[in-house]
């Protein structure tokens, strides 16, 4: 694979993406042809990551208008709002997937004087445009963000937050990229991320691509490490931000940001302004996608609790604003308060 791939890509009138549950030992990339068919791959996490599902909503969209055989603007409305309605119930928490699709809508409805092919035709290009922004945010904030690594150090990062995450280059990964182009020697400790196994199978096989070093250690390892001082800063994504600060994340993220902050390191997150929901006002109302329990009770296919076992599986948590000491975007830093400084972000933008 090329250093900067995409791992979902629009193609002769589908989309092709490359199926994250198959890393890292195959590489194997899927083609869906309709809404239906890549809802189900957002769903069972062939395609993840906040912007990447955000990217791959707008696809669905597209591929819902180009597929539609509508006779007419109304007709075709109707069509992609049942669409909207399938790729909204895939996955609940991260919100760059409701913003791609009411995007995308919204872009429908001003397009009601054309007939549906023609629409259809620009919704394609709408959900070009998504992508090809969310790359370009991404080389932006990883551009400022990496002046807060220091010039030699270790980095821990959680889950993964690369190129495979997201429209091209990461959020997380991107600002440790940055800070090596900028001849920095930067160290990655990887949290293997449990019950997925996200940083041991997704980022471990970009980094190994991108020649950064790295430790991979396993989820407990954490404040071993931060005690020995071995970590610097944490870094992590986020899959959506509460006005106040609170972040959603990758469950396991809410206790990196509480040993970190216990133990003076600083923790940052990084993501596109497109993860910010100003209409939370903090975490308690981001909904968390609760997924399989065979999820926690197998691992790659095989049972590792006994029959019967009862699990949770939260796949996110909520990290509360104070632990939390910047949040890195496109637009800038933000800082504490964050609801002053994150509004600020996208009103200056406007």
């Amino acid at each position: 694979m090329p250093v900067d791939m995409h791992s979902i890509v629009w193609e002769d009138g589908a989309v092709r993406l490359l199926d994250q549950t198959r890393l890292p030992h195959r590489e194997v990339w899927l083609t869906c042809r309709t809404v239906e068919e890549l809802a189900r791959c957002i769903s069972r996490l062939q395609v993840r990551g906040a912007p990447a599902i955000g990217i791959a909503a707008a696809y669905g969209m597209a591929l819902a208008a180009q597929n539609s055989g509508c006779r007419d603007a109304q007709e075709l409305l109707e069509c992609l709002e049942q669409a909207a309605a399938l790729l909204l119930a895939t996955r609940p928490t991260a919100v760059n997937l409701a913003w791609a699709v009411e995007r995308m809508l919204a872009r429908a409805r001003a397009l009601k004087a054309l007939d549906p092919e023609e629409a259809a035709a620009l919704l394609v290009r709408e959900a070009l445009a998504i992508a090809a922004e969310d790359e370009e945010a991404n080389r932006r904030l990883s551009r400022i963000g990496q002046a807060l690594l220091p010039q030699h150090g270790s980095v821990l990062t959680h889950c993964n937050a690369g190129a495979l995450a997201t429209g091209g280059y990461g959020t997380a990964l991107g600002v440790i990229r940055a800070a090596l182009e900028e001849g920095k020697e930067i160290h990655v400790f990887l949290d293997e991320t449990r019950p997925l196994l996200q940083g041991a199978r997704l980022t471990a096989w970009e980094l190994r691509r991108l020649g950064i070093p790295f430790t991979l250690i396993t989820d407990s390892m954490a404040g071993h490490f931060m005690r020995l001082g071995r970590v610097d800063v944490v870094l992590v994504g986020a899959d959506r931000i509460a006005a106040n600060g609170d972040l959603a994340n990758k469950i396991g993220t809410y206790g990196l940001a509480v040993l970190a902050f216990a133990h003076g390191i600083p923790f940052y997150s990084a993501a596109p302004t497109s993860t910010l929901d100003l209409s939370l006002p903090d975490g308690s109302q981001i909904p968390i996608e609760e997924r399989s329990p065979e999820e926690v009770t197998h691992l790659a296919g095989r049972r590792i609790a006994p029959r019967g076992t009862r699990a949770a599986n939260p796949a996110f948590d909520v990290t509360p604003y104070r632990y939390v000491s910047a949040i890195i975007t496109e637009r800038g830093i933000a800082r504490p308060p964050y609801e002053e400084s994150l509004r600020r972000l996208l009103e200056e933008a406007t």
